[in-house]
């Protein structure tokens, strides 16, 4: 499987000539979902969900299809009626040859005062995890995981208790925008020395093989 990593959240998987796009959001490339046969929301927040970008994706390619929680779901299945599917916690599919497994219910806690929205993770092909804005940790052993480095609501010594929970093989990073390149060899150095794992990043654009 290739993995593509684009600015922010959005990380593209391709395999047996079909692509899978996770959280193409606000801060992502106007063309990060083209070319997509699947599309995988984890919530409503616009730097993972941006409409514009979804529906150019499913116009540019007329047998896409979208798995998504119902916040998103709701603004977009009238456009595309059959193509968009609203799925929660413990639902499996599969798409494209790709099989996904869905983990999760809530976004991270952002400050008590703020309600909690919903958010999934996918885990897809029962090896790669993206966990959209949550420390969720799947009921089984991953492989590669996505983790979010830095966001409004997370803290780094939560990020690396939540890479030493999942146990993953390898950890590429996500969640990225708004980390400046001054605090990057701050956090590559503090999660690759405390996290146990192989902790990696890709720059936007670039890839590798998984």
């Amino acid at each position: 499987m290739k993995l593509t990593k684009n600015t922010h959240a959005c990380v593209r998987l391709e395999k047996d000539g079909r692509t899978l796009v996770i959280d193409p959001g606000m801060f992502t490339e106007e063309d990060a979902a083209l070319g997509a046969d699947v599309l995988l929301v984890t919530h409503e927040h616009p730097d993972h969900f941006d409409e514009a970008r979804l529906r150019a994706a499913l116009d540019g390619n007329p047998a896409a299809e979208v798995w998504t929680l119902r916040s998103v779901a709701e603004q977009l299945s009238a456009a595309f009626p059959g193509r968009v599917h609203t799925v929660g916690h413990g639902d499996t599919f599969s798409a494209a040859g790709f099989d996904v497994q869905v983990h999760g219910e809530l976004h991270a806690v952002i400050h008590p005062d703020i309600p909690r929205i919903t958010n999934v993770g996918f885990l897809v092909d029962g090896a790669v995890f993206h966990p959209g804005d949550a420390l969720t940790v799947p009921d089984r052993p991953v492989e590669t995981l996505f983790l979010p480095v830095m966001a409004p609501w997370n803290k780094i010594s939560e990020v690396i208790e939540y890479v030493r929970e999942v146990k993953p093989v390898r950890a590429y990073d996500i969640h990225d925008a708004l980390l400046t390149d001054l605090a990057r060899p701050i956090y590559d150095r503090q999660i690759g020395a405390l996290g146990g794992t192989d902790h990696r990043r890709l720059a936007p654009g670039d890839s590798a093989e998984l």
